[in-house]
């Protein structure tokens, strides 16, 4: 029997989450095109052949301005420190694949990041969206070149949509884990209670609700959350930055609001298997993402660590 922890890292927006739900078969991560959707690292037990493997889906690493964001980065490479080992995901870069005729270059942030992690890390680096580059030989100078930053176990060219690929990528990393009896019950999933998931799935039907207009901005609390037998009642607060923010949110009449909650209603009923009544209150609160004591109140616990200097952006 093998067990051990893997810690899925990279930048924002590679695909780390949605390899995940994939491997556990089931949507549990929040999945968005925006970047920095997921702010915590997030716990999921799966079972393959006589392995179990613990995955820590992480925060997208990335040059952070704000108190949030430097404790997202800790929160990702806190995680890989304590793993057994590290998936590191990068992708193909669509932009990158249509403007560059001779093959596709590791970005700059790829180097960074993998230079960041631990260096006695057990490292596997997967390329996903290979689908979207016309042909094998446009890919081989970026698979050659994350070789050169770090030695790797493999670098595996994935499309994490297909089943086959996300698979292969379980199997090589069930063999890289040490031996030993499992960490978790043959039925556990993650460790996190479903309050947790209640105030993520309003944050995403935020981020589907509001594209582009307010997502850096929105944090969740929740104000209230009783179990009885057949329902569940929940009470929860969007927390917004500006008033204009909170306007965008509620919308004419309260629609905009009203739809937010249907989405995150219908999400929550799909893991909780319950009805749900779900009220939603707007709330400004003014430079949350930089207040340390706000965001310990969010819960956003992670312990920050200094940036490299010159690191700006968001």
């Amino acid at each position: 029997m093998r067990f051990g922890t893997i810690a899925i890292v990279g930048r924002a927006n590679v695909g780390k989450s949605t390899f995940l739900n994939a491997t556990l078969g089931q949507p549990l991560a929040i999945v968005s095109p925006l970047p920095q959707t997921t702010r915590d690292a997030l716990l999921g037990v799966a079972t393959h052949g006589d392995a179990q493997l613990a995955f820590l889906d992480t925060p997208g690493l990335h040059r952070a301005k704000t108190e949030l964001g430097r404790r997202m980065n800790a929160t990702a490479l806190e995680a890989a420190r304590a793993a057994d080992v590290v998936l590191f995901v990068t992708d193909t870069g669509p932009a990158r694949s249509r403007n560059s005729r001779r093959g596709l270059l590791l970005d700059a942030e790829d180097v960074e990041l993998l230079e960041r992690l631990p260096p006695r890390s057990r490292i596997v680096a997967a390329v996903n969206k290979v689908d979207l580059v016309p042909s094998r030989e446009r890919l081989l100078p970026l698979l050659d070149a994350l070789t050169k930053v770090r030695t790797l176990e493999a670098v595996v060219p994935v499309t994490f949509r297909r089943k086959a690929d996300v698979t292969r990528v379980v199997e090589l990393l069930a063999t890289l884990l040490p031996e030993g009896e499992p960490g978790y019950d043959a039925d556990m999933l993650t460790d996190r209670p479903s309050s947790y998931f209640a105030r993520e799935y309003v944050r995403e039907a935020v981020l589907e609700s509001a594209r582009g207009e307010v997502p850096h901005a929105v944090a969740v609390s929740l104000d209230e959350y009783d179990e009885a037998p057949k329902t569940v009642r929940i009470r929860a607060t969007i927390h917004v930055e500006k008033l204009g923010q909170r306007k965008i949110l509620v919308g004419r009449g309260g629609e905009k609001l009203k739809e937010i909650g249907t989405r995150a209603r219908k999400r929550i009923e799909g893991l909780i298997e319950r009805p749900v009544f779900l009220g939603l209150f707007v709330r400004v609160t003014p430079r949350w993402k930089s207040m340390p004591r706000q965001l310990a109140e969010l819960g956003y616990t992670g312990t920050p660590t200094k940036e490299r200097a010159g690191e700006g952006r968001s």
